[in-house]
């Protein structure tokens, strides 16, 4: 393979035209311009035309790239005419690889390539040029420019930017549909030889799609194609240079190729028939069961819509299209009923949604199915023939009496009993009862429609064979009335008769009220249970009468209050009627009739004293008397002995554990006698500034001998009481209540008040009056208790 390529780049190389001519082209530069001894002067319009001397003999140079060969590969030679072949000139290269890609001879003037140049890196190469004399260094010709252009090769495949290509195409496409298009670049020089000219093919792929060899677009090649069938297709591409030519370089794709759906397909219910069952007692909404008619084509081409077209249950089942799932759901639409039909038909149509006309030829998007839906028995509750009962019964009914019945089946073909109950959550006072074999309801305690006008209960139906399954109605009692009620005064009337009154006065209008109902309205009658010379009653015949005087003139001294039997009747029957007694109280009025005074004993107060001022004065007095008993009874207190008069009083130190004496000279303190005479200690005498013991029994010690020292006595007898659990000290009256000498409210302490005598005798309260008996025996027996 590299001898091969190796040859077709020196065949090419070969047959290029002037691939090392350096004269062909010859190239002026500027400079001193000299004029040779063989100059031709030829005449052209009167002007002589004189022959210029060129300093350069040059031309562009051209180069193949990708050179192979083991020498350096030749480019071109430099020569000056001022050249005479002595080596006396030196020829210099400076520029784009001067020195380094290319290099040149000082003497003779050809180029060299050092190495293999790449036309896709760098196309050409611009340089300079320059001879100089060697020995002078001067230059002999200008600096000068030229090119190095670098031929192409075929060394560059064409490439596609992508690897993988995805497109798709929507099937059922007719042929020729461009699906995509794929390009791929060529690194050679388009604009020489036909190294980046490109064409495509296709190798994988047939006999589906078919690509463009110019423009690389692929296009759909068969008719018909149906997703359904198959929906991915791969097709590789070839991009070939050198016009497809053999012996160009060539690249390759894939390009996976999608066929897009559309609604090519109907859709079809997978059988004719489909059976459903159902419960009788599945309440109305419920779900039966579904139906789905298959579609081929996906998304919104496969939507469904169903719908019952026909059938003896279009009015008891519905159908939902369920978009998810694109089935049909069939629900119930009224309650059904396993004794009155057991087996319905339907016919169920399902339908595209979204239909494209250019399909049409493929028949009706639409397909139908029979659905048939049995009803499964179930056991049901009783049944009463209604929803609810109304019955009205009289207050006055005797107890036991059937007021109404209510009746209920099994709606099931086996027909069970019915047992009726009554809830008696609706009949707390126990008032009705019901039989539970023909549901009849009775009274079972008396009725009164003015405490109760309606009744609302509930009875109970259950099966005996299966008492779960229950039923609940409501019953509704109307209590009617009956006129048991007579009529009463609507109010208490506060009636009075002016002492100037004159006969045929009025003085009072009275109403009544009847708690009985009649149909027409009530109706009342008005009075007297007898002839009375004083008052008389005048029916207004509007349910209300007047009440007027007889007499001339009334006296409250005689008679202050006068009973007015009044009888009131009303119109139903039985005819009802009461006696309601009005008193009328005779009093004092003005001119106007306006009352002033009803009480005879007022006349005995003195004039323009009113009662509140009596009252008034009533109550200071009672405040006053108040006041005296606690002034009385407080100064009672006050006088009281305290309980120890001085500091005198007489203590027995034994027992006042913390006094500490008063020293030898302390006297008082205690009888000294005592210890000499221990005799009298056995004498029991209450103490008065202790707590007497009741509970135990004071022992009783030895008397000590008449030598007994006084010393050995304290000693025995202080031992005595530190085992004696009863023994003192106890808190001392003294500590709580002496108040000391000297202190002007003295003692307020109530102990020993009984030893006082003064100010105890409260005899004075005897000559306060009447009022006053009740202290005075309280407190007027001291001298009688002191006597005793």
């Amino acid at each position: 393979m590299t001898i091969y390529r190796f040859l077709r780049l020196f065949l090419f190389w070969a047959c290029l035209p002037h691939f090392c001519s350096p004269e062909l082209t010859f190239r002026r530069t500027p400079g001193p311009q000299k004029m040779p001894s063989d100059t031709r002067v030829p005449r052209s319009e009167g002007k002589i035309l004189h022959r210029q001397k060129r300093g350069w003999m040059w031309n562009q140079f051209f180069l193949l790239e990708e050179y192979t060969g083991s020498d350096y590969q030749y480019v071109g030679k430099l020569h000056s005419d001022q050249d005479k072949g002595d080596g006396s000139l030196k020829y210099i290269l400076s520029g784009d690889g001067a020195g380094t890609l290319f290099i040149i001879d000082e003497k003779t003037g050809d180029i060299h390539a050092t190495r293999r140049i790449d036309r896709e890196e760098k196309a050409f190469y611009t340089l300079r040029a320059q001879a100089i004399n060697r020995r002078t260094l001067r230059p002999v010709e200008p600096e000068s420019e030229f090119v190095i252009k670098i031929h192409d090769i075929n060394d560059n495949e064409p490439t596609f930017p992508e690897e993988i290509y995805t497109a798709s195409v929507p099937e059922m496409s007719v042929v020729g549909t461009s699906v995509v298009q794929v390009t791929a670049t060529d690194a050679d020089d388009p604009s020489y030889g036909n190294s980046a000219r490109v064409i495509y093919s296709i190798l994988q792929g047939q006999p589906y799609f078919s690509v463009e060899p110019e423009t690389g677009i692929i296009r759909t090649a068969l008719p018909n194609m149906n997703r359904e069938n198959r929906e991915q297709y791969q097709v590789v591409i070839q991009a070939k240079d050198m016009g497809g030519q053999m012996g160009g370089l060539s690249g390759t794709t894939t390009v996976n190729i999608t066929l897009t759906d559309v609604n090519d397909n109907p859709p079809r219910f997978p059988q004719n028939t489909i059976h459903l069952r159902v419960l009788e007692s599945s309440p109305v909404g419920t779900a039966v069961g579904s139906v789905k008619a298959t579609d081929a084509d996906t998304g919104k081409n496969a939507e469904v819509e169903y719908r019952i077209i026909d059938g003896d249950g279009t009015d008891m089942f519905d159908i939902i299209t369920e978009k998810d799932t694109q089935e049909g759901i069939i629900t119930v639409k009224k309650p059904l009923d396993y004794e009155s039909r057991r087996l319905y038909t339907l016919k169920v149509e399902a339908e595209n949604t979204h239909v494209d006309p250019r399909f049409y030829y493929l028949g009706p998007f639409k397909d139908t199915t029979i659905v048939k839906i049995s009803i499964e028995d179930v056991d049901e509750p009783p049944v009463f023939s209604r929803s609810s009962y109304l019955f009205e019964v009289h207050e006055d009914i005797e107890v036991g009496t059937i007021i109404g019945t209510v009746m209920a089946r099994d709606p099931d073909s086996t027909s069970s009993p019915i047992r009726f109950t009554l809830d008696r959550h609706t009949d707390l006072d126990r008032i009705f009862n019901i039989h539970s074999g023909n549901g009849s309801l009775y009274t079972s305690k008396p009725l009164d429609r003015e405490l109760s006008q309606w009744h609302n209960l509930t009875v109970i139906a259950a099966e005996i064979n299966n008492p779960k399954e229950t039923t609940r109605v409501a019953v509704f009692v109307r209590i009617l009335d009956v006129n048991d009620n007579a009529p009463q005064f609507a109010v208490f009337y506060d009636t009075f008769v002016c002492e100037n009154a004159r006969p045929g006065q009025l003085i009072q209008t009275i109403s009544a009220v009847d708690k009985d109902d009649p149909l027409g309205g009530q109706k009342f009658f008005f009075s007297l249970a007898a002839v009375n010379p004083n008052f008389t009653v005048q029916d207004n015949e509007d349910n209300t009468a007047r009440i007027l005087t007889r007499k001339n003139g009334f006296n409250r001294h005689e008679i202050s209050t006068y009973l007015l039997p009044v009888v009131i009747s009303d119109n139903d029957y039985p005819i009802q009627s009461s006696t309601g007694t009005l008193t009328i109280r005779v009093c004092a009025c003005d001119g106007q009739g306006n009352m002033q005074s009803c009480s005879a004993e007022a006349l005995l107060l003195p004039a323009g004293l009113s009662t509140g001022a009596l009252i008034a004065i009533l109550l200071c007095i009672i405040i006053l008397l108040v006041i005296v008993v606690l002034f009385a009874a407080l100064k009672r207190q006050r006088k009281k002995e305290p309980l120890i008069l001085s500091k005198e009083d007489i203590r027995d130190n034994i027992v006042s554990y913390n006094d500490e004496g008063g020293g030898e000279e302390d006297t008082q303190a205690f009888d000294i006698g005592t210890l000499r005479n221990p005799a009298a200690i056995e004498e029991k005498k209450l103490r008065r500034d202790i707590i007497p013991e009741t509970l135990f029994i004071p022992r009783r010690t030895p008397t000590a001998p008449d030598n007994t020292d006084v010393r050995d006595f304290i000693n025995e007898r202080l031992k005595e009481h530190d085992l004696d659990p009863t023994a003192p000290p106890y808190d001392s009256l003294a500590t709580y209540a002496y108040e000391g000498n000297d202190s002007i409210a003295e003692s307020l302490s109530s102990l020993e008040s009984g030893t006082t005598e003064g100010d105890q005798n409260y005899d004075y309260l005897r000559e306060w009056g009447p009022r006053f008996n009740k202290l005075a025996e309280m407190y007027g027996g001291g001298e009688s208790d002191k006597d005793a």
